[in-house]
Parts: structure tokens; C-alpha cells; sequence
């Protein structure tokens, strides 16, 4: 282990992608991977990152959830917009149902817990849809620039305002310029309030409206020197591990 990762280190899971991938002598093989800036991050705040692949049954998601102190939805592909009652637009045209059905099936359990979550880009937008609400399935038809897309490779830098109580708040600057790459956002939050937009008036952060920690993030922070919202969920992780002793 780690020496900035105490063996009392509350454990964290991050989802993961299973898509093909190339090392060495190896050419696309199916691969659970992720990338290691998110890891990286937790085990900065203290936390022991455990991966977690795409798993194929709700009752694994039961089975995972009771081993770990919190729970980090990641960045990634498109959510088939089926998943919150829409048909495709043009523009998405690639996701992975395995792990669309997996972070449902972990947050539907996190939620039943009170687990502490972080959403990442993606994550964000997932808790959105695990709760029942819906996306804007290609921003630029919204807001006309596809600035927030970045380059195919790399992020734009977007400036965030973030409300002055909350969570969030508790956590961050109240101005922030952040590494962005999506074409999507949420629209539809039900059990969450919008803490963060950028110019546009697009959500890019939101937080529960209990005193739960459950916080998503329209941006990247672990590709920058940003590590507010992973101290804080490993601070409520820490916090949940010591209340069950």
C-alpha cells in the first residue's frame, strides 16, 4: 500500500470501462481499465481506491456496496438515452449498456444505504438518471458553441460560479475555471439542487438536498490541481466508516 494511503484509509470504488484496449504484444482485448488521475486523487484525499468493473446482476451491486465506505461514479461514454425515456438524437451514438445498468444498480444501492457518492462528468449525469430525471443529449443544439466538448483529445476551460452555501460551497472557490469535456448535461435533477452553472446557464455541479453527501460535477477535476470534492467524499466516507465501527 501506498504510504499516503493509511491502512485505516476509508475505501472508495470507482466504476470503471470495459472496452477494448491495446498493451504491449496485446491488441484489443476487452479490458477493465480507468484512468489512474482518478485514483490517484482518492488515494491524495486519503482514501484506498478500489476499481469496480461493469458487473452483470443487481445482486452484485448488493454484494459490493457493504465492502466499501464510498462510491465515485466516473467519466465516460454516452447514457443511452433510453435509460431516462428519450429515443437517440443524431449525435449520441455510442454507450455501453453494461455499464450503464452496473451504476444504476450501484447507486439505486447507494441510495438505499446513504453511501457518500461522487459523480464525475458522466457520474454527475448518471446520478441524474438513477433518480429519475434526464439529460440534454447534445448541448450545442441548446446552447450553440461546442465549447464544452473541448478537443477530441484533451479539455476546454470553462468558468464555473458556484452558489455560496452548501456542500459545494463548503468545498470550493466560489469562481472556478475548470477542464471540461462533454457534449451533454443534465436537465431533469429530482432529489438534487443545481450549486454550480457556468455562462451558458449549463448545471455543472449539483448536490443532494438532504444532508447527504451526494455531489456530482459537470467537470474533470481529477485532471487538474482540484481536489476539493474528493476530500470531501473521502472525509464523509471516513466519517460513515467510523459511525458502523
Amino acid at each position: 500500500m501506498s504510504e499516503t494511503v493509511p491502512a485505516a484509509a476509508p475505501v472508495i470504488g470507482i466504476t470503471t470501462y470495459r472496452q477494448p484496449a491495446s498493451w504491449g504484444a496485446w491488441k484489443d482485448v476487452p479490458a477493465d481499465l480507468l484512468p489512474s488521475d482518478y485514483a490517484l486523487s482518492v488515494e491524495r484525499a486519503g482514501g484506498a481506491p478500489v476499481l469496480l468493473p461493469p458487473l452483470a446482476s443487481a445482486d452484485a451491486a448488493r454484494a459490493v456496496l457493504p465492502r466499501l465506505d464510498g462510491l465515485l461514479i466516473a467519466g465516460g461514454a454516452d447514457i443511452n438515452p433510453e435509460r431516462y425515456g428519450q429515443r437517440p438524437e443524431e449525435n449520441v451514438v455510442i454507450w455501453y449498456d453494461d455499464r450503464d445498468a452496473w451504476e444504476l444498480w450501484l447507486l439505486a444501492e447507494a441510495d438505499r444505504v446513504r453511501l457518500p457518492v461522487l459523480g464525475i462528468c458522466r457520474g454527475m449525469q448518471m446520478m441524474a438518471v438513477a433518480a429519475g430525471g434526464s439529460l440534454v443529449q447534445h448541448l450545442p443544439d441548446l446552447v450553440g458553441h461546442a465549447h464544452h466538448a473541448g478537443p477530441s483529445d484533451g479539455y476546454s476551460r470553462t468558468e464555473v460560479s458556484v452558489d455560496g452555501t452548501g456542500r459545494v460551497a463548503d468545498l470550493l472557490a466560489d469562481e472556478l475555471v475548470v477542464p471540461s469535456h462533454h457534449h451533454q448535461a443534465v436537465a431533469e435533477h429530482p432529489g438534487y439542487r443545481i450549486v454550480a452553472r457556468d455562462a451558458d446557464g449549463v448545471a455543472q455541479a449539483m448536490e443532494a438536498e438532504d444532508d447527504r453527501f451526494a455531489i456530482g460535477v459537470q467537470w474533470h477535476p481529477e485532471t487538474a490541481d482540484d481536489p476539493g470534492v474528493f476530500d470531501g467524499l473521502v472525509a464523509a466516507a471516513r466519517e460513515r466508516a467510523a459511525r458502523r465501527g
